[in-house]
Parts: C-alpha cells; sequence; structure tokens
C-alpha cells in the first residue's frame, strides 16, 4: 500500500504557516538573535525582489515568445537576465537554475530528494509539504498518483518526467498555456501563473476560472 501524505487545504495551511512564523519570530527577537528591522528586510525582499512574480514573468515571456523560450530552456541563466527584473538571479538559491516545459506529450514535476533545493528568485519561499520525506519519496517512486492528490491527473499515454533540484541545478516548469488566453497581454499571462504550476503539481487555469 502507498504511504500517505495528506496534503491541507490552502485556508488551513497558510493560518497554520502564518501562526508558526509569528511564533518564531517573536521568540528569535525576545532571545535577542535578530532585531525587528532584520525580519523587515528579509519581508520586503520577499515581497518587492524575489518570489514567484519573477517567475510568472518569465513564463508569460516564453508563452508569447517562442524564440524567448527555446533560449531558456537551452540556456536559463542567460535568458532570464534578458529581463527586466527586480532581483538578480545569482545567489540566494537562484544559482544554476534550469527550465523544462510542459507540452501535450509530456508533464514535469519538480523535487528534491535530498533536502529542498529551491528556485527562490523565481518561486518564493518552498512550501512546507515540499520538503517532507514523503513527498520526496512518493514523488520518486509515484509521481502520477502524487499528482493526482494535488488535482493533476496525467493521462496514461502522457510522460511523467520527474526533475531532481540539487545545489549544483534548481528546475522550474514552464507551464503549458492555456486555452483561450490569445486576447491576454503579457502582464494578464502572468497573472495566471502560480508557484504550483511552476513546480509541476498544478495547471495554469484558464482565465474563467482563475
Amino acid at each position: 500500500m502507498s504511504e500517505l501524505f495528506q496534503y491541507p487545504a490552502d485556508d488551513e495551511r497558510e493560518a497554520s504557516s502564518a501562526a508558526k512564523v509569528r511564533a518564531l519570530e517573536a521568540l528569535l527577537i525576545e532571545k535577542g538573535v535578530i532585531g525587528s528591522d532584520s525580519v523587515d528586510a528579509v519581508l520586503e525582499h520577499f515581497e518587492t525582489m524575489a518570489g514567484p512574480f519573477n517567475g510568472a514573468k518569465i513564463v508569460a515571456r516564453a508563452w508569447v515568445d517562442p524564440a524567448f523560450k527555446a533560449r531558456l530552456l537551452a540556456d536559463t541563466p542567460s535568458a532570464i537576465a534578458e529581463l527586466d527584473l527586480p532581483t538578480g538571479m545569482a545567489g540566494a538559491e537562484g544559482e544554476h537554475m534550469a527550465a523544462v516545459a510542459n507540452a501535450p506529450d509530456v508533464h514535469n514535476l519538480i523535487i528534491c530528494t535530498l533536502c529542498s533545493c529551491y528556485p527562490w528568485p523565481v518561486l518564493g519561499l518552498p512550501p512546507y509539504w515540499y520538503k517532507d520525506p514523503v513527498f520526496r519519496a512518493r514523488g520518486v517512486r509515484e509521481p502520477r498518483a502524487v499528482l493526482r492528490e494535488f488535482g493533476v491527473d496525467v493521462p496514461a499515454d502522457k510522460q511523467v518526467k520527474v526533475w531532481d533540484s540539487s545545489a549544483q541545478i534548481r528546475w522550474f516548469v514552464v507551464p503549458e498555456r492555456p486555452a483561450n488566453t490569445e486576447h491576454l497581454d503579457e502582464a494578464q499571462l502572468a497573472a495566471l501563473v502560480t508557484p504550483e504550476s511552476m513546480m509541476g503539481v498544478a495547471m495554469v487555469a484558464p482565465p474563467a476560472t482563475a
């Protein structure tokens, strides 16, 4: 029998994470490990400089510019450097990034079997379940089952590729562009892209259901 791992609802997960963050912040400040100004600086960095909004812009550009998409898949750092993003792509878990693209015949899933290597500059902070040993093990052993639990039912005739991130290479996914988005501009397309879709555990919803 497969080892089961339950993924809480978004609101439950966010409430639990927020409570833990507040408790940890208060403890660290109380013990003098950090100051409130340090916390504010970190929060500002991830709100304005490094986060999934960067990845969404990269994906949207790949959707509207096939030549850029080809460059992105061939040499991810160089292609990203072409864009006017608010943060550098080197350092802070952004070294050695590489993109893979979903297609009608292939779906990509990103995991990290060793720890929790993750491209923070383009995806933000990793969700708690990404670090869970059960997710990491089952992602390799039975990726289709894991994807179904996230609501992504990959057809039997569609290949699933699992990419293992590490300190040497950090992967992210260019999801498939949803149908009925031909009328949207690049910024509107970027608004549809979620961190989960760039990890391969979700599809990008079309505008009517986004």
